[in-house]
């Protein structure tokens, strides 16, 4: 066949011309079973057919994050049972304050998790750039705490660069360079201690900087409620107009009903939120570092998944010769993964000296670093690389700030509350090998 003959026929000989993807969508029989695995949005028209796609992911082992909401569940429930103070307005405040410490670390883990990396540097990353804000913002140096904030983000986002550079450069492991890290940093906190007279013991206090108010200071009720408004309010404009958006493109979106029905889910979990910080006699209202968390949560998700670099991240994790040979630079986009680790941890370690009040050299950075991987992995994201989302972190960091929570209530002694948490992380990844083993075998 000539070359004008293949042009016209549009394929080459022995090789079938591509059909049009309408008519491609148009033959494909939705009631097989490849059509369990369509995410409900291409499945479905209506609010029961979304459902029923849902239900045969479900079966085909897409599970998602029901199994971590569920377990949560479960333990609440559990420690309600065995300790009735436990679902009291104090305590479940507390716990939220607790819980921020793992979400922020795990959040931060979660870029390497996604690279199928790890990076074993975040506990003290976090505490060095505590360090640094709380020497910076003290005296002698006593500059504000917006310069001091971003000496100690940018010192972190610089060190995971660093990392970055000697992972992709170098092709080195993650583990061995980020082991490296750890004990290089460890160093630099000590250091950071013995050459400023002010930190007594190795200690640094706060005193009565923004980042203590995160933890030790409150929302007015009133202002609680009309966060909570606003925010259900502008997540609703956002879901409908993004629904619409891709309605109005020719995509598929989720049916109306799923949308209103999400946006319900969410305004449900806000009022319940607030209701219970509202209800903490003492001190009622929400505690800044609720707000947050959940901000730095959004702000990555969007990141994650409505930008070019997101995508990267989770292709680059998947299947890293495949994004390179699309065209991905993959070494530029590990990096920048490393130094976004670096500067989630540094974030994790406002929130962590915010939850004392003071940062210290007796930080057990080790221990936080295990605290980041399990808070990640817990919550759904997969030690195999290219899935996870912020969400996962948040999951994680919950059913940790529980576990510590609850059996501190019941007297359990901390190598008890550390060996039962070995044991949900187990949990954890034995369920993530039999999600993946079960959603790849044939059916």
């Amino acid at each position: 066949m000539s070359d004008s003959e293949q042009r016209e026929t549009g394929g080459v000989e022995g090789v079938a011309p591509a059909a049009p993807i309408d008519a491609l969508v148009a033959q494909a029989d939705l009631s097989a079973p490849a059509a369990a695995v369509l995410p409900p949005e291409l499945a479905a028209n209506s609010v029961g057919e979304y459902f029923a796609a849902w239900g045969r992911r479900l079966r085909n082992g897409e599970s998602g994050a029901l199994p971590i909401v569920a377990g949560l569940i479960i333990i609440v429930i559990f420690f309600q049972v065995q300790q009735h103070l436990f679902d009291s307005s104090g305590n479940l405040v507390n716990l939220l304050i607790q819980s921020s410490v793992y979400i922020m670390f795990g959040a931060a883990e979660l870029f390497a998790l996604l690279l199928s990396e790890i990076d074993l540097s975040v506990g003290f990353a976090a505490a060095v750039g505590a360090m640094i804000f709380a020497e910076v913002n003290a005296p002698p140096v006593n500059l504000p705490w917006t310069v001091a904030l971003l000496a100690g983000l940018g010192f972190t986002a610089a060190f995971g660069f660093v990392q970055g550079q000697l992972i992709t450069r170098l092709n080195l492991p993650s583990f061995v360079v980020t082991l490296g890290g750890l004990l290089f940093l460890e160093g630099v906190l000590l250091e950071l201690a013995n050459i400023d007279p002010t930190a007594l013991g190795g200690v640094m206090s706060l005193g009565d900087s923004p980042v203590y108010k995160l933890s030790s200071t409150e929302m007015s009720v009133t202002l609680g409620w009309i966060v909570l408004v606003a925010v259900v309010g502008a997540y609703a404009a956002f879901a409908l107009r993004s629904a619409y958006k891709k309605r109005k493109a020719g995509l598929t979106a989720p049916p109306l009903g799923v949308t209103l029905l999400t946006v319900g889910i969410v305004g449900i979990g806000g009022l319940i939120l607030v209701l219970i910080c509202n209800g903490n006699g003492t001190t009622p209202g929400i505690p800044w570092v609720v707000p947050f968390v959940l901000v730095i949560l959004f702000g990555w998700s969007v990141m994650l998944s409505r930008t070019k670099l997101g995508r990267y991240i989770y292709a680059i994790g998947a299947n890293p010769e495949a994004a390179r040979r699309a065209g991905i630079n993959v070494g530029l986009i590990r990096t920048i993964g490393f130094t976004l680790c670096g500067f989630g941890a540094g974030l994790a370690g406002l929130a962590y000296e915010s939850y004392l009040g003071s940062i210290s050299t007796g930080i057990d950075g080790g221990n936080y670093t295990l605290f980041a991987v399990a808070a990640g992995v817990i919550g759904g994201a997969s030690l195999f690389g290219g899935r996870g989302k912020p969400l996962n972190a948040l999951l994680g960091g919950l059913i940790i700030g529980v576990v510590f929570n609850g059996l501190g209530l019941m007297g359990v002694s901390a190598a008890v509350q550390e060996m039962v948490t070995a044991g949900v992380l187990i949990a954890a990844v034995t369920l993530d090998a039999l999600v993946r083993r079960r959603s790849s075998t044939p059916r």
